[in-house]
């Protein structure tokens, strides 16, 4: 493989892993205005929930949309 294939390649992989990051930090972002907007304020479940997608990140994120979003929705409607 010859110096500019290599850089292309490494160009791209690049590329996809800036827009990776990208959608990531978007879907976190998006968390926590969720969170903050539409969470109860009742009790520490809104306290809870932005520490827990603080500090695990996405897979915070994910834990919060499949678990606590749709039982939230089912409850207060929002």
């Amino acid at each position: 493989m010859d110096d500019a294939t290599a850089a292309i390649i490494w160009m791209v992989m690049m590329g996809c892993g800036g827009l990776f990051g990208c959608a990531t930090f978007g879907v976190w972002v998006w968390s926590l205005v969720d969170i903050i907007r539409n969470e109860p304020s009742g009790g520490n479940d809104k306290i809870i929930w932005i520490v827990v997608v603080v500090l695990l990140g996405c897979l915070g994120s994910a834990i919060y949309y499949f678990v606590r979003r749709p039982e939230r929705i089912r409850q207060f409607g929002k």
